[in-house]
């Protein structure tokens, strides 16, 4: 497991995450290729869930949303961690 890029506030990938995300090339340079910024979306989206079982299911959504070309998690509202200017 290596450390990857991560988001502008959650300045961290999470170790579930990273897993997930190394286990598929594809994701992978997804991963990469997207912002700092849109990463900050999946990690926020995936911390932000309450139940372990959310969690797992939004893990797994991240890395099939990438897969799909998507650059942000599709139906969040954004991290509620940024300040409103955009930071």
């Amino acid at each position: 497991m290596t450390a990857l890029p991560a988001g502008t506030i959650h300045n961290k990938v999470p170790n579930d995450l990273t897993v997930a995300l190394e286990k598929n090339n594809a994701v992978l340079a997804a991963w990469h290729d997207i912002t700092p910024l849109a990463r900050n979306e999946f990690i926020c989206w995936v911390e932000n869930a309450k139940l372990v079982e959310t969690r797992a299911r939004r893990v797994k959504r991240t890395c099939e949303e990438l897969a799909d070309g998507m650059r942000r998690p599709c139906c969040w509202p954004g991290c509620i961690h940024r300040e409103k200017n955009g930071k």
